[in-house]
């Protein structure tokens, strides 16, 4: 076992990676490298802590998630690493994914060390902090006990399988999540014996892989391993050790690296979620090396899919896989289209992206995601999370059963709902960059600057920017101004401001600023058509950035069929019933206002008129237990080009 680190550098380090995600600290230049040959960022998003959300949707949304976490019993949680490591357990066995027969079981323990830490982080919730703590001191015993430095939730013997090519899930994956996990813990968490517990796990990974030959390494890598790579540079940014570097080295697909660095959209029949984690560690390979070539593969990645794979969602994947050329999505929609943990990916993604760029438009496709991929996939009543976001007409959202599924995506939710602050505001040296329309305060205690965000979006229109403290030198505050928004104004202390942004840009206002200063910016949301991008006659409509669905009752679901079965080792939710049929829309413009009305009485309730049935929209992430659709075969359909971006997703 590695020594310990010292506490006090333990702690520098934990601030420094609990700060911006472990993303290294950046300037201005874009491209530009520090003296150590890391790159410089553009901007860096601030540290959980610096975030409180104020009451709302979002708030309420992590408190379901909060109340999930602390319902989960710890040492259920830690009863098959007991058991592998010939502890005594008298726990019950969790079911699902996490069941004693299922090969990829541990993985959601990993995913809840880092929802504890990140929840803590978020809020100061000390039970949560000390719930996530607590777990890790039984994965120290367990470590201990088994004394090589391995510790999971099965035997080794999966891994010495993987070696011989003989089937075994996908044991490097479930590593991957324990590893992240006490990492987690370890930065957000102050925990030292997470640290210790993770560098042993990190040695056992590094003595494992030493012989094998980069054939055979290969090999392994065919099976899928998370983000095993970025772990590892998050581990080398942490401990400043080069060896967990080059380790992550060592867990690079060549092949894919080298295509998407040529700018070629070779994905076709890959698994998604396999694919996206290795190119996040792309991402953190160029952020911990300088290699230009990881970044533009990583780019490149991330404007191929958002732009040619993404539905109106802001989702993209069909049964876990891309089936078809970039571009042909027309007939990519079933019951398994967007899996949760895609979209949760994508997003991490995207936060790399922007602090790259400082692109509005990655934003423009966060705020999307957020809103459509994430918030409606974790059930009001019990905080139990949704494999796949089904976008095919006449189906609903199969929530799992409480501790009978642990997918993966309850993994990644349950981490997505324990940060849903992390990217409302971003900062460089000279000012905030406000991203995200959700209720929060933010600290900006480096620069001495304290703001308040005031609004009831997208119930309402209004941001309101209230200053409650502030340096005395000058600090510009940028404001999205959405691609999807027209018509925008603002005010500042009651006097109105001329908005020299265009729609998909940001209203700069620099200014030496004084408590109680208000800034209020009004965006004002239309109706607008996502068509697909193979075929304009089938089309989605938005609201600003909220995805409307149709609601098509209840008919057919009871029971026995609203959630899925417990699930079985290797299976995925299954459908245990049949969609509805819509009919098509007939529309005579490429404005959906046209055939759309709004309810008064509901700000985000609308009504088809002209047609055969009248169908009643609401946004996608509020409707709960019973079918809808999202996409419309247009029986006169014009010619809809997507509105407001450049560089446009392709639905809209």
């Amino acid at each position: 076992m590695p020594g310990k680190l010292p506490r006090r550098s333990f702690l520098t380090l934990s601030a420094a990676a609990a700060a911006s995600s472990l993303l290294p600290a950046g300037g201005h230049a874009r491209g530009a490298s520090a003296a150590d040959g890391r790159p410089h960022l553009h901007v860096r998003p601030f540290d959980l802590q610096a975030v409180r959300l104020l009451p709302g949707p979002v708030l309420d949304a992590l408190a379901i998630n909060r109340a999930f976490l602390l319902d989960l019993d710890p040492d259920r949680l830690l009863h098959m690493f007991r058991v592998t490591a010939r502890l005594s357990s008298n726990a019950q066995p969790l079911g699902g994914w996490e069941a004693p027969d299922n090969e990829l079981r541990g993985h959601f323990t990993g995913h809840y060390l880092s929802a504890c830490a990140l929840m803590w982080a978020q809020t100061g919730d000390r039970a949560v902090r000390d719930r996530g703590v607590l777990v890790t001191a039984g994965l120290a015993q367990c470590q201990a006990a088994i004394g090589s430095g391995y510790v999971s939730a099965f035997p080794e013997e999966l891994f010495d399988r993987l070696r011989a090519g003989q089937p075994a899930w996908a044991p490097f994956y479930t590593l991957h999540k324990i590893m992240a996990g006490l990492l987690d813990t370890a930065t957000l968490s102050g925990d030292q014996r997470a640290l210790d517990t993770l560098l042993g796990m990190a040695a056992w990974v590094e003595h494992w892989t030493q012989p094998l030959s980069a054939t055979e390494m290969a090999l392994v890598l065919e099976r899928e391993y998370g983000g095993m790579n970025e772990l590892l540079y998050n581990l080398g940014a942490v401990t400043a050790d080069p060896r967990w570097v080059q380790l992550a080295q060592r867990f690079e697909r060549e092949w894919l690296f080298a295509s998407l660095a040529a700018q070629r959209d070779e994905l076709q029949g890959l698994h998604v979620n396999t694919t996206i984690p290795q190119v996040i560690g792309a991402a953190r390979g160029f952020e911990a090396t300088g290699s230009m070539r990881k970044r533009k593969a990583a780019e490149f990645f991330w404007h191929t899919v958002v732009e040619r794979r993404c539905y109106c969602t802001g989702g993209t994947s069909n049964e876990e896989l891309w089936n078809t050329p970039p571009g042909v999505l027309a007939q990519e929609l079933s019951g398994y289209t967007q899996e949760s943990c895609v979209t949760y990916n994508m997003q991490k993604l995207a936060r790399h992206v922007f602090c790259w760029t400082k692109d509005p438009q990655v934003a423009d496709y966060y705020e999307r995601a957020f809103y459509n991929g994430i918030l409606g996939v974790q059930h009001p009543a019990d905080g139990d999370k949704l494999y796949y976001l089904p976008l095919a007409s006449g189906y609903w959202k199969l929530f799992g059963t409480p501790l009978h599924d642990f997918w993966c995506c309850t993994g990644s939710m349950a981490e997505a709902f324990a940060k849903l602050g992390d990217s409302i505001y971003f900062h460089d040296d000279l000012g905030v960059y406000v991203n995200l329309f959700v209720p929060s305060e933010l600290d900006w205690a480096e620069r001495g600057m304290r703001l308040r965000l005031d609004t009831r979006f997208p119930d309402g229109d209004t941001v309101t920017l209230t200053v409650r403290g502030a340096p005395p030198t000058p600090i510009a505050v940028h404001v999205r101004i959405p691609y999807w928004t027209r018509g925008c104004s603002a005010l500042l202390n009651g006097d109105a401001l001329p908005v020299a942004a265009d729609a998909g840009g940001y209203l700069t206002v620099r200014r030496r600023w004084a408590p109680g200063d208000v800034l209020m910016v009004r965006v004002p949301m239309h109706l607008h058509a996502a068509p697909m991008p193979d075929d304009s006659s089938l089309q989605a409509v938005m609201y600003g950035p909220l995805v409307l669905a149709a609601r098509l009752g209840t008919a057919g679901l009871d029971s026995g069929n609203l959630r899925a079965v417990p699930t079985q080792p290797r299976k995925v939710p299954e459908y245990a019933g049949e969609p509805l049929t819509v009919a098509a829309i007939s529309a005579t413009s490429a404005d959906p206002s046209n055939w759309l009305e709004r309810v008064d009485t509901r700000p985000l309730e609308f009504r088809s008129v002209g047609q055969e049935k009248s169908l009643t929209f609401v946004p996608l992430n509020r409707i709960f237990d019973e079918r809808y659709a999202v996409y419309f075969r247009m029986t006169t359909p014009p010619e809809v080009t997507s509105s407001g971006w450049k560089r446009a997703l392709a639905t809209g």
